[in-house]
């Protein structure tokens, strides 16, 4: 029977994961996982999305994004969906997953579970080779070993009623349904509410998860050194600003998106809207930022290294590599 576990690895997911999303059901299928995927990981600022887009061109594929928050329109430069990634040799490589949401929406692992396998689907079905690219390692790892998601719809009313409570009132709330080993679950009022939220959903109601099989999948990742993958995390941070990051940011508040909801996304949108809206400065939003983004690329890879302590076989190719010998290496290994 199929039993309810916690990943462990809970602790340095993503700012930008819901964290209620982080209780699943595993798959325990005997049946062999099929092979008709390609996956490439890697850091922010690896190049893994332009080496994945090469390797389309030359297979015939098309790229399934694993990026929680590409999904959302509007959200470019922050997001860094470098979609002139995608245009190789004169002609558009098809990508999936990407501006599917508009800003502002709760989108969750649930939702990214389904609209993955849609597409995925739909890939195959033209015998064409998906190659599924990303850094956010809980979507790769979702789809891949076919997690069961319980599908926890928004609760209004419980959330009107949790507003007005204190972080502590709410953790002490959540404590009463469950045991709190997880403490991301109480980093802030939204992922408490949303916590208590499924905790009182799952007290009430039966589960009803999705069901899908695992994937066999050759993983390729891209290592790039700590040292280089700094100093390009903040070249691209001034890039970006240079390209309209702050204009992006004020665009998305004038079309009504909530500046809490900018902020819940993470990264550059937390701290750009903070600098946005007034609370904090341009220089202690650009250093905050930086800081931010360093450790995030490093959960990542934390995130990446604890797929490998979970039976996920990755092929690390250097950076440094040629694209052409990264491909060269691929295609010996598929």
């Amino acid at each position: 029977m199929d039993s309810v576990v916690a990943v462990a690895e809970a602790l340095v997911v993503v700012e930008q994961e819901e964290v209620g999303e982080m209780t699943f059901i595993q798959n325990t299928s005997t049946e062999t996982p099929r092979t008709e995927l390609i996956t490439v990981l890697g850091p922010t600022a690896s190049g893994k999305t332009s080496f994945a887009t090469q390797l389309a061109d030359r297979l015939g594929g098309e790229i399934l994004s694993a990026d929680s928050r590409q999904v959302y329109r509007g959200m470019d430069i922050g997001t860094g969906k470098d979609l002139t990634d995608y245009a190789i040799n004169g002609h558009q490589i098809p990508h999936y997953l990407i501006d599917i949401r508009d800003a502002g929406d709760k989108y969750t692992l649930f939702n990214y579970q389904q609209d993955f396998h849609i597409a995925y689907a739909d890939i195959l079905s033209r015998g064409k080779t998906p190659i599924l690219c990303g850094g956010t390692g809980l979507y790769i790892e979702a789809v891949l070993k076919g997690y069961h998601l319980p599908d926890v719809p928004e609760n209004k009313a419980l959330r009107i009623d949790m507003e007005s409570k204190s972080l502590q009132e709410l953790t002490e709330i959540l404590s009463n349904y469950k045991s709190l080993h997880n403490s991301t679950d109480v980093d802030t009022k939204k992922r408490a509410i949303r916590a208590i939220e499924i905790a009182d959903f799952q007290s009430k109601e039966p589960l009803t998860s999705q069901n899908y099989d695992p994937i066999k999948s050759v993983i390729i990742g891209i290592d790039i050194h700590r040292d280089l993958r700094r100093k390009k995390i903040t070249d691209r941070l001034k890039k970006r600003l240079e390209e309209g990051m702050i204009e992006e940011v004020e665009n998305l508040l004038s079309k009504g998106v909530l500046a809490d909801d900018l902020i819940y996304y993470g990264l550059e949108y937390k701290y750009v809207t903070q600098y946005v809206i007034g609370q904090i400065s341009f220089s202690e939003m650009f250093s905050q930022l930086e800081i931010a983004i360093h450790q995030f690329a490093k959960r990542q890879m934390t995130w990446f290294r604890g797929m490998e302590r979970r039976g996920f076989k990755i092929h690390w190719l250097d950076y440094n590599l040629s694209t052409d010998k990264k491909i060269e290496q691929t295609l010996e290994l598929i």
